[in-house]
Formats: structure tokens, C-alpha cells, sequence
């Protein structure tokens, strides 16, 4: 899939969020890369043989305080080619499916929401 498409069902995804959600992602970027960088992977606390799919980079609204201001932008990054690779029809449909879940999920971590709790959520365990 080209990235513009990528792009525009990333952005579908967010516009897909309940209104009470979309308020409150100010200074919230969203952006889309090809793979995660060393970096970023090892931010993410992940070993040897994961991969990431999203990422999100930044202070949790659970965590704010009075003192928080003039900081950067919080950031999620989607990456499109861990996506593509992970959906082995690549199907526009499955790939719009997991876009979907993984801008949902790191939405979440911006809510203060760990992935534990994420995936006790996604399990349908609460």
C-alpha cells in the first residue's frame, strides 16, 4: 500500500473515535514511519523478536499536573510496514482493521491506560 493510503486510514482511524475522545488529544501528534527505530524499540521494552506497531511518546493525561505546559507535542507513531507485514492478506480491509486497533491502543496509553489493562480489555476480560 502506498503511504498516502496509509496515511488517510490512519487518519480515518482517529476521526473514528468517539467526539469525548477527539477533545481531548490536543497537542497530540499522529504520525505514520516505515519500521520503528533501534531506539524506539528499546523505549518500548521490547526483546529480541517483537515488533512494534505503534508507539506512543509522551506524558499520559493520568500523569499531568498544574506544571505541565510548553512541552512538545505528545507523539504516536504508526508503522506501516510492521502493519503490512503483520496482515498476511494485506488486504486494504485487514490492514484498515489493525490501523484501527493500533491507533485505538495507543490512544489509550495517551489516557494513562497500560498495556496490562489494554490487554485485559482486548480480551474481553473488562
Amino acid at each position: 500500500m502506498n503511504k498516502e493510503m496509509f496515511e488517510k486510514l490512519v487518519a480515518q482511524a482517529v476521526e473514528a473515535l468517539p467526539v469525548e475522545f477527539q477533545e481531548r488529544l490536543e497537542n497530540v501528534d499522529v504520525v505514520v514511519e516505515d519500521f520503528p527505530s533501534p531506539s524506539q524499540i528499546r523505549q518500548a521494552g521490547l526483546g529480541h523478536g517483537y515488533t512494534l506497531l505503534g508507539l506512543y511518546e509522551g506524558v499520559p493525561l493520568t500523569l499531568r499536573t498544574s506544571h505541565y505546559g510548553l512541552v512538545p507535542p505528545d507523539k504516536i507513531t504508526i508503522f506501516q510496514k510492521t502493519i503490512e507485514a503483520k496482515c498476511r492478506s494485506a488486504s486494504e480491509m485487514e490492514i484498515k482493521s489493525e490501523i484501527q486497533k493500533v491507533v485505538r491502543h495507543e490512544i489509550a496509553h495517551h489516557f494513562g491506560i497500560g498495556d496490562a489493562r489494554l490487554k485485559e480489555i482486548e480480551d474481553g476480560r473488562g
